[in-house]
């Protein structure tokens, strides 16, 4: 090819590249924005939008214009065109200069011959929030409260690339109290000197006691800072701390949204089920930094790829806690279609220490299979999800989060049966805007999401932890190993500034203290090598027949409010939760099922708590 096509070609590629400057930058996932989209896509509104979340604000731009301007847009009632409107103005590119509606100043310029367009949004906002739960069997009540302020700057580079630097900086006190010591292996475990299975007694705290079970989601990164001494370490702040939290991204679509490439540390969503129902990689994981891609050829047929860096929980300081977690997370996700009504989604993921593993990174390579090549060191998973829709009337869908089984004749009684379980609906009410019935039912079985801690060749003789966490959070569904939960939530917008939710749930979880706690219930736990095919009776599993339970009741309500005059928001969350454990008689994990029964003593006490949260935002980032 000679020197001018050669130049001819660049050219081209760069004044596609190059053109009219769109927003590619990702939407936060405490958006509500995915739920009216959700609801769209479930009234067949919209085409069927991707399972890989976040969305570019592109994409949300581009969806709700077609709702707004196809036939099906005509069944929106007047509330939900609104809503619609409000979205679009949100998401849409800002106009030059300050916009004090945004809390941010929004300039662009031309570059070159072919007009590159530059841009830069600078902004801010403010949260503030304040949280109270009072409990009969503390006979105490408690307090806590947060306030983060955040910066971002973000833009575009032509058509094709944007970016976004962002971070906060925050104040905050979430108490929570100590329950107890936990073994990871079990209760009589034995350790032997140099082998890499060595139980350990970790400490075991309530879920913080100003929120719901289940639904905190810290916002910091690294290390907390203590106001009355800042050398004073400590992992959890139940005492007035400081810390910050850091996001960015660089992100590229290309092809009319069919290829999009992400560099960034972010939230994430992958699943085509209904929104945070993943059990593979779920929105209330906390964010890391990764590489990703899609890649959408076809209506019907997609294909996702990331690996991400993970980061330790900071418990005993920045290099002790740190030394056993130095993981890399690589997963796949293949998504097929057929029109709007059924979806199925196959994919697998590999938690691994960190090293240049090319055959996890391949999207085209099975890990599951690639990792016997390389020694079988490694945490693997697989998952798949199938949903069934008729656009107006509703979905349901089943899925399964498989980390490892023993296919086996009762094989579910097995605790290396390390897999979770969903079934749900999602149910469109049509007497209010953007309202909607969800019903779903989830089980997380002991010991999934967790991994065994292993001697590797490229660490020596440290045993790596490997469990499918990210700074102790599990990167799948929120409850933990050992738990099921039922779900209901009531969904609406009575008005075009107003959204708001009912939700009742029961959750059981299996006692990760006292002296019946249920081996395998914490994301720590480690299983036993030695005995996992039923011949080790510690190693069997009975779910609420095995040891000690927890019963949560949770009911509540919780609106929030965004005036069309005045850039704040306000939200809150009032509700109760009805706590009390059942146990068996005798000791716990015999391998044995045995009758339960309602106990109330002061290591599994019952107790009634009523939690109120109240907030507000002034501007951020949307």
């Amino acid at each position: 090819m000679t020197l001018k096509k050669i130049t001819l070609v660049a050219a081209l590629v760069a004044a596609a590249i190059f053109a009219e400057a769109q927003t590619h930058t990702s939407v936060s996932l405490d958006s509500r924005v995915y739920y009216i989209l959700e609801q769209a896509e479930t009234r067949g509104l919209c085409k069927p939008l991707s399972g890989i979340k976040p969305y570019t604000r592109e994409v949300v731009v581009s969806a709700i214009n077609e709702i707004l301007n196809t036939p099906e847009g005509k069944r929106l009632s007047d509330t939900e065109r609104g809503i619609l409107e409000d979205c679009l103005k949100t998401y849409s590119k800002p106009e030059k200069g300050l916009d004090l509606m945004r809390g941010g100043y929004y300039n662009e310029t031309h570059l070159g011959k072919n007009d590159t367009v530059l841009s830069a949004n600078i902004g801010t906002g403010l949260e503030v929030q304040g949280s109270t739960g009072l409990y009969d069997s503390f006979n105490k009540n408690y307090f806590g409260g947060e306030v983060w302020l955040s910066l971002f700057l973000n833009g575009d580079i032509g058509s094709h690339i944007s970016y976004e630097l962002g971070g906060e900086g925050g104040i905050f006190q979430v108490p929570r109290n100590l329950l107890g010591k936990y073994n990871t292996y079990y209760e009589g475990f034995e350790n032997v000197d140099g082998s890499e299975n060595q139980n350990k007694k970790i400490d075991i705290y309530s879920e913080p006691l100003t929120h719901f079970p289940y639904t905190y989601k810290k916002r910091w990164d690294g290390s907390i800072y203590f106001l009355q001494d800042l050398y004073t370490y400590s992992s959890w702040p139940d005492t007035p701390a400081g810390a910050y939290n850091l996001t960015s991204e660089l992100t590229a679509s290309f092809w009319e949204n069919r290829i999009t490439a992400r560099l960034g540390r972010i939230s994430r969503e992958w699943n085509s089920t209904s929104f945070g129902s993943s059990l593979a990689l779920n929105q209330a994981a906390r964010p890391f930094l990764g590489i990703e891609a899609e890649f959408r050829p076809f209506a019907w047929f997609s294909i996702a790829s990331m690996t991400g860096f993970l980061e330790y929980y900071n418990t005993e300081g920045i290099k002790e806690s740190a030394r056993n977690f130095q993981n890399i997370f690589s997963t796949t996700l293949l998504q097929f279609r057929y029109k709007n009504y059924l979806f199925l989604d196959v994919g697998e993921g590999v938690v691994y220490p960190k090293r240049f593993e090319l055959g996890y990174i391949s999207p085209i390579t099975n890990s599951i299979f690639y990792q016997n090549n390389v020694g079988d060191f490694d945490n693997m998973s697989m998952n798949i999800s199938l949903k069934a829709q008729y656009p107006g009337i509703g979905n349901i869908w089943f899925s399964l989060f498989w980390d490892e089984a023993y296919w086996v004749l009762n094989f579910y009684k097995l605790d290396r049966t390390m897999i979770a379980l969903q079934g749900g609906t999602v149910i469109p009410l049509p007497f209010l805007a953007f309202t909607s019935l969800k019903i779903s039912y989830t089980v997380v079985n002991p010991y999934c999401y967790t991994h065994t801690r292993n001697f590797n060749p490229w660490y020596g003789n440290i045993p790596m932890e490997t469990s499918y966490t990210n700074n102790g959070v599990s990167l799948g569904y929120y409850i933990p190993p050992n738990s099921d939960e039922v779900l209901v939530r009531f969904s609406t917008s009575p008005a075009k500034s107003v959204s708001a939710h009912l939700q009742y749930q029961m959750i059981r979880h299996g006692a990760d203290f006292g002296d019946s706690a249920v081996d395998g219930s914490n994301l720590l736990s480690e299983l036993n090598p030695d005995g996992r095919d039923g011949s080790n009776p510690v190693l069997k599993r009975f779910f609420l027949h095995d040891g000690a339970y927890q019963w949560m009741h949770i009911i509540k309500l919780g609106a929030e409010w965004k005036p069309a005059k005045i850039p704040l928001t306000f939200f809150g969350e009032a509700g109760a939760v009805i706590s009390y454990f059942t146990n068996v008689e005798g000791a716990a994990n015999t391998g044995e099922s045995k009758p339960y029964s309602v106990i109330d003593t002061p290591v599994y006490p019952k107790s009634t708590g009523i939690i109120v949260t109240l907030g507000c935002r002034l501007w951020g980032r949307e």
